[in-house]
């Protein structure tokens, strides 16, 4: 492998020793791809592995995860989003080097633009009005990500200069687009918590969203009623022999999961020693054995509480909400704020957005739903399409997950089961998955 410039032979040779060890398999299980990454523990190394395997689009369908001293091990069963096994020889390269790596800084995701991080408050027609003040100033939308949740907003836009097509770097410029944007933002009853900067630091780009809409405290906020019948179960008990804090979540199985969780997590500044995963159907079963950085467990019941919520927060912000429509045609000047005038004009809201270009060509995927958050009607899509064109604009259907059926747990482990066991016995259970013991009973 190649090694940074700034690593002498010393560092070469702790970065060996303190390297991942990472193995992945095909025969072991029938069903999944089993990947086992043993690592030296240190914070956020847990956030680095499920992100390298989510960023791949990878589902987790069960795992098993439990640190020893200064040692972490896990254990993942992955599938691709149809619930087939990893086959691309491409893809398992690309995973081994990955986590065989994730003790290095990586290099940005994003280089030559300029990074725009903007919150506000949600409404119907925000992100038209967003997308129209960028095409006005000469800003080139290259990627961008759009979250909602709880009436409020949070983006990231990558974006360079339309002329030039480079990062946009002067001052005063960048000062006019902020200056521009937040009173958009703003509306006409936000008054002090829009925000809009100028992003320097190499984030990851989903990690960072949870981050905003956490500084914005979305989980305070009064939940839409449309978004209270799929809220997650989310419960938090200390075993106090242990010195551990408990944290149970039952929600509906998706794709980055556990990466929503993890993240929320890590960023509460919270260690993760053990945990289990386990998903049964269209459910997932969450269970993590946590402690503060320091080492102790949770200690009020306003912490309890507010872990509670952060973690309903981040689950419920990339839920699937309305009608997925995918738009594949040529980028061009305006494109984006003309296709969210429409979805506007239409009274749709655009609940989340994944904006990307390559070439000449743009993708952008877009989850609308009406006004009040419910999935709009045929005749309004239908509406839209005719409108941007039906050839450019099509409804997607989603992946298999979404609409598995709740399957039968013979095993007794993960739904209730992971509820109904003791906590010791779930550890035991962690330690037997990893091999560490010869049996849990």
């Amino acid at each position: 492998m190649e090694w940074p410039a700034c690593l002498n032979e010393f560092e070469k040779l702790l970065f060996r020793l303190d390297s991942p060890r990472v193995s992945i398999d095909n025969a072991v299980c029938s069903k999944t791809t089993l990947v086992k990454v043993d690592s030296a523990r240190k914070h956020g190394i847990l956030l680095e592995a499920v992100q390298v395997i989510t960023d791949l689009n990878l589902l987790i369908k069960k795992a098993y995860i439990s640190s020893d001293g200064r040692w972490f091990m896990d254990v993942f069963h992955v599938t691709d989003l149809n619930g087939n096994k990893m086959k691309d020889e491409n893809v398992i390269t690309y995973m081994e080097q990955s986590l065989g790596s994730i003790h290095f800084m990586r290099s940005p995701s994003y280089e030559g633009v300029t990074a725009l991080e903007l919150t506000g408050t949600d409404r119907v027609g925000l992100l038209s009005e967003v997308f129209a003040v960028l095409a006005d100033l000469n800003c080139n939308v290259v990627d961008a990500k759009v979250w909602t949740h709880n009436g409020r907003i949070a983006s990231l836009i990558y974006v360079k200069d339309c002329d030039s097509g480079c990062q946009i770097e002067d001052s005063q410029r960048i000062m006019r687009i902020e200056s521009k944007l937040r009173p958009v933002l703003k509306g006409d009853n936000d008054i002090r918590s829009a925000k809009t900067s100028v992003s320097m630091a190499v984030t990851h780009t989903e990690r960072r969203l949870h981050q905003m809409m956490f500084d914005d405290r979305d989980y305070e906020r009064t939940p839409s009623p449309c978004s209270l019948k799929d809220t997650p179960e989310v419960s938090v008990q200390n075993w106090i022999e242990r010195g551990y804090s408990v944290v149970n979540v039952q929600c509906k199985d998706r794709p980055k999961l556990l990466f929503d969780v993890v993240c929320t997590l890590t960023d509460m500044e919270y260690v993760v020693f053990h945990a289990t995963v386990d998903t049964q159907g269209s459910r997932a079963y969450l269970e993590f054995y946590i402690k503060h950085s320091d080492g102790t467990p949770i200690s009020s019941d306003a912490e309890r509480q507010r872990v509670v919520q952060c973690l309903q927060a981040a689950i419920q912000r990339r839920a699937t909400q309305g009608v997925r429509l995918e738009l594949y045609t040529q980028d061009r000047p305006s494109l984006l704020a003309d296709v969210n005038r429409t979805f506007r004009e239409n009274g749709l809201n655009v609940a989340r957005a994944e904006i990307s270009t390559s070439g000449d060509m743009a993708l952008n995927i877009f989850y609308v739903t009406d006004a009040e958050g419910y999935t709009p009607d045929s005749t309004t899509i239908d509406a839209v399409r005719e409108k941007i064109g039906c050839d450019t604009l099509k409804v997607k259907e989603l992946p298999l997950i979404y609409h598995q059926e709740p399957e039968r747990n013979e095993s007794g482990f993960g739904v209730g089961g992971a509820m109904l066991l003791s906590l010791g016995s779930l550890v035991r259970k962690n330690l037997y998955n990893l091999g560490l013991i010869k049996s849990y009973s």
